[in-house]
């Protein structure tokens, strides 16, 4: 009787003994952060005197005085509107070119299509840093075999690192480097489409861009919805690609967007509870806006399924 209780416990405790280790990562690496995180943010440095010799430097309860200083900074608000510039560049380009790119893959015509598949894929697969620093240098009119072409054409020089040009300019780094893993994604989707549905739009007198715009979008429609949250939420913490620039150009500031800020206030004023803070913030946000998305989404898909 012992024995086959033990053995029945041994059972139902397996898929705990497995689920440990991602637990005590998750635990470790991702919970255990976040909560020192808002910790952080909730407490302040006190300072008496000088600042000088033991006791002078003491952390004290903020409470919620370093969210409300977060939130009434300008150039935190400055930060957040430049980022949606960006975004609403971004976002749609990419999206669009990979859907279109996955279209075109999803037809019998496409020769090479592999090879193809990981010419687009590719440039995802290069680091950010790198990616920015390859197209920072194209950008530079001294060394940009770009603009010694125009030169030579006698053709007009525009400054992509300078004004309303820096937007598309860092909008291009993103498009290029992020429209092959949205399209692999969507693309994946129709290829998961039967067969039997196409050939039946076919029999109806369905032409291939009848079928592509009334079956194959509205039936890869989630995986859209997934690309566009992955794309808003890589948008609200763009950071690598305005930091690579920032020594090329004098346009980006230490603080062009909210995740510049919060590296600004943490590393170069040495202030890491408003950086929490400013950090928590943006979190907040982002799973605001992805909550939200999802569930207008989700409730879209209800009402569709409903009629």
């Amino acid at each position: 009787m012992t024995s086959a209780r033990r053995k029945s416990y041994g059972v139902k405790g397996a898929p705990y003994a497995f689920l440990l280790p991602a637990t005590i990562l998750f635990a470790l690496f991702f919970a255990l952060p976040i909560g020192y995180a808002v910790w952080l943010s909730l407490h302040k440095v006190q300072v008496k005197g000088l600042g000088l010799g033991a006791g002078a430097r003491k952390e004290v309860w903020a409470g919620l005085e370093n969210y409300t200083d977060s939130l009434t900074d300008s150039q935190l608000l400055d930060g957040a509107v430049r980022v949606l510039g960006y975004g609403a560049i971004v976002v749609p380009v990419m999206l669009g070119l990979a859907l279109l790119f996955a279209l075109m893959l999803d037809t019998d015509r496409v020769r090479l299509a592999p090879v193809t598949r990981l010419a687009i894929f590719l440039p995802y697969a290069i680091p950010g840093v790198v990616a920015a620093m390859l197209w920072g240098f194209l950008y530079l009119p001294d060394v940009s075999p770009f603009y010694f072409v125009l030169d030579k054409l006698g053709m007009p020089q525009p400054d992509l690192l300078d004004g309303g040009p820096l937007y598309f300019a860092l909008s291009n780094i993103a498009v290029w480097g992020g429209t092959g893993f949205n399209m692999i994604v969507i693309y994946t989707a129709l290829q998961s489409i039967p067969a039997e549905v196409y050939e039946a739009a076919k029999l109806d007198g369905a032409t291939p861009l009848q079928i592509a715009i009334r079956i194959k979008i509205p039936m890869v429609a989630p995986s859209l919805v997934l690309t566009f949250f992955f794309s808003i939420i890589a948008t609200l913490q763009v950071f690598s690609e305005p930091t690579t620039l920032k020594p090329l150009t004098n346009s980006v500031s230490t603080t062009w967007s909210p995740l510049m800020k919060v590296y600004q206030d943490a590393f170069g004023k040495g202030d890491i509870y408003s950086a929490a803070a400013t950090a928590v913030i943006i979190a907040f946000v982002t799973l605001v806006l992805s909550f939200g998305f999802l569930r207008a989404a989700n409730s879209r898909n209800k009402q569709e399924a409903a009629q």
